[in-house]
């Protein structure tokens, strides 16, 4: 049910973010704008529209929300992946933006991607979403998180495990508590329950990217392993090592779930969703 359902929000939100760009032109930014929302698993997105249905929104109005976080979430890995940022060439198996055009066009594209998230929400009867949305894509949410990351980096003692918990919360958690908490509030609803849910999905998925950075292969990752180890960085895996952060997902995957018990059946989905970011190879 899961992946049906992934696969389906994905193509749902794509479409969406292609029909809106499809007459912005083709000058590099808006070329480095679509490649960049290409690939992905569109997991956030997912969230967004899934979240909807549980609170009775249809997914023709939901798509803008979806379609919104997966532009935030693309903008934000434009720009981690920069030369100033963590210096990647490879995203998805492919060249990173500025690596295909240049450091320029990536920053450009960012924030060309940034900005069309709110359009999508303020033009098409989301508005409501976008003080939301603001708060977690920023300085006090994931802008934050970036900032503690790097900070982190450049300091002489390694983070603790309460610090790293703190700092993921915002750099990989916030984005992702924005979707799961995106149908209720667009149904006027109590968001609690999602929003529980969502702080331990969002620590499982990160653990689990740590957990790929050690034990993960570059050609299915699509990315570059090992930079963790090479940079020094404290993670879930450095402090918990491999077992105990295998462990920790497991906790909090079954955590996820259990926030769901007043969906009942109808939370299926999320729930093997959870399962699901523990699982992943990429």
């Amino acid at each position: 049910m899961f992946q049906d359902d992934l696969r389906a929000a994905a193509a749902l939100s794509h479409s969406t973010l292609a029909e809106t760009l499809a007459e912005w032109g083709t000058l590099p930014v808006i070329e480095g704008m679509r490649y960049a929302l290409e690939g992905g698993k569109g997991l956030r997105g997912y969230l967004a529209i899934e979240s909807s249905r549980l609170h009775g929104i249809p997914a023709d109005r939901a798509r803008f929300a979806a379609a919104a976080i997966d532009a935030i979430h693309a903008y934000s890995l434009v720009h981690d992946d920069l030369p100033a940022m963590d210096d990647d060439d490879m995203r998805r198996g492919r060249p990173t933006v500025h690596k295909k055009w240049d450091e320029a066009t990536g920053i450009l594209v960012g924030d060309g991607l940034l900005t069309l998230a709110f359009e999508l929400l303020a033009e098409n009867d989301c508005g409501g979403l976008v003080g939301s949305l603001a708060q977690a894509a920023g300085a006090r949410g994931m802008v934050l998180g970036q900032a503690q990351d790097m900070a982190a980096e450049a300091a002489d003692v390694p983070l603790t495990l309460s610090e790293i918990t703190a700092l993921q919360k915002n750099k990989t958690g916030a984005l992702i508590e924005w979707a799961a908490m995106a149908g209720p509030r667009l149904a006027g609803d109590d968001p609690s329950a999602l929003g529980r849910y969502a702080d331990c999905l969002g620590l499982a998925f990160q653990i689990a990217d740590d957990l790929l950075d050690v034990e993960g292969d570059a050609e299915v990752v699509g990315k570059a392993v090992g930079k963790d180890e090479d940079a020094g960085k404290a993670t879930f895996v450095t402090i918990l090592g491999v077992t105990g952060a295998k462990a920790r997902a497991a906790e909090l995957v079954e955590e996820a779930c259990t926030a769901l018990d007043p969906y009942g059946t109808e939370a299926a989905s999320l729930k093997d969703a959870a399962r699901f970011v523990i699982a992943r190879r990429s």
